[in-house]
């Protein structure tokens, strides 16, 4: 299945992280998963998925590699 993430301004964090967990969970992965192949800290993953930090464009394009998925400006 292919994913994109829809990203169009404004978008909250919430918008981001319901996006991610999405993502995440219709591959089948866990949040230790997708934080190593993303090379994250699994906290620091944690708190992208609920929305406690603000992700920088350089760690979610490492995120939706980690995904397989698209981010869609």
């Amino acid at each position: 299945m292919c994913y994109t993430i829809n990203i169009f301004m404004p978008t909250t964090r919430q918008d981001i992280a319901k996006q991610v967990r999405k993502a995440r969970e219709e591959k089948g992965l866990t949040q230790a998963e997708v934080a190593q192949k993303a090379e994250l800290t699994l906290n620091y993953y944690a708190m992208i998925e609920r929305a406690e930090v603000n992700v920088s464009t350089d760690k979610l394009a490492k995120i939706c590699k980690a995904l397989e998925i698209t981010i869609k400006i």
